[in-house]
């Protein structure tokens, strides 16, 4: 079960309306990820927040909210701050309701993954990725993805209009991580749907979206078990034959994590890095003069996805919880609350970045935080930039009149992860 699952079903049994209304009376603004808006543009929001209350008292996380720069990227570097759901002090309440729906306390039956645990666990998990995603190993993937990003091209007619989401920023990320897993050809549209499912808790759909979510990923679990099954007996050059030999090895890798591992990684590999080039077309095609300088200059194509990554990256915020008693900016932080750590606040924090609400791919020192930073920095940050720099270096230079459709951009409702689910697009 995922965070964000639980986090649907304690907010339903507690009355999340009534916190609203007291975080409301108390402070005059509240925290409100689903609100309405949020999804088309949340920067306002944002704004008013790191500018009036940048240290807020959220009844919605029980704890704080942090969006200035330096704030967050204190509590990422600070050890005393847990990534674990169980150091949370609302964590009994929320075993209590997901042993009633007749599941397992994760920490208990070994499923939680690599995001929501610290070391050594987190180390120890960590490692056993890694390696399939090292520079050279990730560099060694850069033919595959621009082959894959021209056929994909390649298939759309001449000219006319073309959904980006469908024609190339879903299905390049999930070929690739589908190849990298070691996923059978005939099974990624299935792989794809589950990937899907499984993030559809993130947004506000429910409890409806939480069981279809909770449902995908038991699976998509025993799917990837079934491939792990068969690689044990006759082993690839792939990424789940290497989990299998390190659960057969002295790393004594669980069914359960290897499970869950491959769950993160499809997911994390997929649905990020789709809204991540539908973000940065849309920021290039309504900044008109960044697409024609790219245009005239490919080479800031690596500038150009860091600018889109502190501009409009896809995770808006992570959480952490204090595992002590502590301090940020004067205002008490309690043994057991939870911290949200809106990364997407702190990438347009004016202290730290000049300008920050413009978007300027040739910006200096844009050392962003859209990736998180620390003992959890993502470890598929380099692959995540290597296919939205070969994806949108492909569009601009091969479809030269590429414009905005004429139907509306349409945003996922993923609360945790921003990105548009349809983009139509005249070239």
């Amino acid at each position: 079960m995922s965070l964000r699952q639980r986090w649907h079903q304690t907010a339903f049994a507690a009355g999340m309306g009534a916190r609203f209304v007291w975080e409301r009376a108390s402070t005059g603004i509240v925290f409100n990820p689903q609100a309405k808006g949020m999804r088309e543009d949340p920067h306002p929001f944002y704004r008013r927040l790191r500018e009036t209350d940048p240290v807020h008292r959220s009844a919605t996380v029980d704890g704080y909210v942090l969006t200035r720069y330096q704030d967050v990227l204190g509590v990422l570097s600070d050890r005393s701050y847990s990534a674990e759901d169980r150091s949370w002090r609302r964590w009994p309440q929320v075993v209590r309701m997901i042993r009633a729906a007749g599941q397992p306390d994760p920490y208990e039956d070994g499923s939680p993954t690599m995001l929501r645990l610290d070391p050594p666990d987190h180390t120890r998990l960590r490692g056993l990725v890694s390696k399939a995603f090292s520079p050279r190993a990730i560099d060694s993937w850069r033919p595959r993805i621009e082959g894959l990003a021209h056929e994909l091209l390649d298939a759309l007619p001449a000219q006319g209009e073309m959904e980006l989401v469908e024609a190339l920023a879903s299905p390049l990320p999930v070929v690739v991580i589908a190849e990298l897993l070691g996923v059978p050809v005939e099974d990624r549209e299935r792989f794809r749907a589950w990937s899907e499912d499984v993030a559809a808790s993130l947004g506000d759909g429910g409890p409806e979206a939480a069981r279809r979510s909770q449902r995908a990923s038991d699976e998509l679990g025993e799917y990837m078990l079934g491939i792990a099954d068969d690689r044990r007996a006759a082993p690839r050059d792939d990424l789940i034959s290497a989990l299998v030999a390190a659960e057969d090895g002295d790393d004594r890798l669980s069914r359960d994590e290897l499970a869950s591992t491959c769950v993160l990684l499809l997911v994390a590999g997929n649905e990020t890095t789709t809204k991540l080039i539908g973000n940065g077309v849309l920021a290039l095609l309504r900044n008109p003069d960044a697409l024609d300088l790219l245009r005239a200059e490919p080479k800031r194509i690596e500038a150009t996805v860091e600018e889109i990554l502190r501009y409009d990256g896809t995770v808006q915020f992570t959480s952490r919880f204090a595992t002590e008693d502590a301090e940020i900016a004067g205002r008490p932080i309690r043994r057991g609350q939870q911290v949200a750590l809106v990364l997407a606040a702190a990438n347009r924090d004016p202290d730290r970045f000049p300008e920050p609400d413009r978007f300027d791919i040739t910006r200096e020192d844009n050392r962003h935080l859209a990736f998180s930073h620390g003992t959890h920095f993502c470890v598929g940050s380099r692959l995540a930039r290597l296919e939205t720099q070969i994806a949108i270096e492909a569009l601009v230079t091969r479809l030269p009149g590429l414009t905005l459709g004429s139907e509306a951009v349409r945003f996922s409702e993923n609360a945790i992860l921003r990105g548009p689910d349809r983009l139509p697009l005249r070239y």
